[in-house]
């Protein structure tokens, strides 16, 4: 059997919804087999990922994120953030932006926040004045902002599989991440309503209120990126911290959760996540032996060398190519496969990998809005029970801002690399 016989039978498996790290795995094995090579090559890699000391970071996070879901934090959050920016123009819904970037960057899950926060925030910009259209193509694009933000998993997972250092990453993620939230911020000022203005007056003893019901989900965030910038622990360590705080504080301080009944739930959700991330994963870094071997990247950019002339122009192609990988599948299965293949030939076009890695992760992340298949498309419509087509509608504006901020972030690679030694 053929190579392309091979790749056919792969892909027709992978159609008839066959699971992700079958299809790759005996992708590989017969890969292998079909060269010679010992498939004992596939395994090996199982080895290499458990030994990697950042891979402990995955559960570890994943948990915490899912704790953090499943307890009133999203409430007590939106209190203090509501109280704190809701006197601007358009505040309650950059009150929304910053909480979804907050809690997909904790749960590296967009449908997780638009579960947990969509019905939360949208009856409040409902009463605000905001328009039905308006409200769901917010919820729907904000459920997947806050990836490029640490300790976001898709961050942590591409520094693995690139093999790029995860604090660079971490770092370069935190401007772009900003001009995402600032674009959808400036647009939400614009759409605010004329009549029945949603600004409300800043009440200090309410910020003080819901600082006091916030605080110990608050410090989190500086205790943990001053814990990684400033050399005092390493990403693993912040993980193992992260998830040990959020479990007390959440168990034993505001005892949203049982600790007998509810954390055990949660520990199967979240592992369950992890365990289908890993296991495709080491079924995927064998198919990366094998293209490596074979010189298949070296191939494909001898394949388009005639068409991308230069790097721009690859860059150009790389987002159209991304955004259609980011609709079509999850991120961290794109992560996974199409990773190893565009590394190659974006050295050839000397692009910093740092700034790659983030053209990358945006791109994914505006994905998950992209019609027709965006996945945040799909969880909006089940959550809110509404048509497909109506949540397009929704989305598009959306979508063209971001696009927008995609380009800047492209072809400004400065936003990526001024934290970046």
């Amino acid at each position: 059997m053929s190579l392309i016989a091979i790749s056919i039978a792969a892909l027709i498996l992978a159609l008839i919804g066959v699971p992700l790290f079958v299809v790759l795995g005996g992708l590989a094995l017969a890969a292998f087999f079909h060269s010679g090579i010992e498939p004992s090559a596939v395994s090996v890699e199982i080895y290499r990922l458990a030994s990697a000391p950042t891979i402990l970071t995955i559960p570890l996070f994943t948990f915490a994120g899912y704790l953090l879901a499943e307890s009133n934090a999203p409430k007590r959050l939106f209190r203090f953030t509501n109280a704190l920016l809701s006197w601007m123009p358009g505040g309650v819904a950059i009150v929304g932006l910053v909480l979804c970037a907050f809690f997909t960057a904790f749960t590296g899950a967009s449908g997780v926040t638009i579960v947990a926060l969509g019905g939360l925030i949208y009856p409040i910009l409902m009463n605000r004045g905001h328009d039905d259209k308006f409200t769901m193509g917010f919820i729907t694009t904000s459920g997947s902002l806050g990836l490029l933000f640490p300790p976001s998993l898709p961050i942590i997972l591409y520094g693995i599989v690139a093999g790029v250092d995860i604090d660079q990453l971490f770092k370069a993620g935190i401007v772009p991440g900003m001009l995402l939230i600032i674009g959808l911020a400036i647009y939400s000022i614009l759409k605010a309503p004329k009549e029945n203005s949603e600004k409300g007056k800043f009440d200090l003893k309410e910020v003080l209120v819901g600082l006091k019901g916030a605080a110990f989900e608050l410090f989190l965030v500086p205790a943990v990126l001053v814990g990684i910038y400033g050399g005092v622990v390493t990403v693993t360590e912040a993980a193992a911290f992260t998830a040990f705080y959020i479990l007390m504080i959440e168990c034993f301080v505001y005892r949203d959760l049982s600790f007998t009944k509810d954390v055990p739930k949660i520990v199967v959700d979240s592992m369950t996540m992890v365990g289908a991330i890993l296991i495709i994963l080491c079924c995927a870094l064998g198919l990366t032996n094998f293209l490596v071997d074979e010189e298949i990247p070296n191939q494909l950019f001898g394949a388009f060398n005639h068409i991308l002339t230069n790097k721009y122009a690859f860059l150009a192609f790389l987002n159209i190519f991304l955004l259609i990988v980011g609709s079509l599948m999850d991120i961290f299965s794109a992560i996974i496969v199409v990773v190893p293949l565009i590394l190659p030939l974006a050295q050839e076009f000397d692009i910093h990998p740092i700034h790659l890695a983030i053209v990358f992760l945006t791109n994914l992340e505006i994905g998950y809005i992209t019609p027709p298949v965006g996945i945040n498309l799909f969880i909006s419509s089940i959550r809110f029970k509404r048509p497909i087509t109506e949540l397009y509608r929704s989305a598009l504006p959306f979508l063209f801002i971001l696009l927008i901020c995609l380009a800047i972030i492209t072809y400004v690679p400065a936003l990526s690399l001024i934290w970046v030694k």
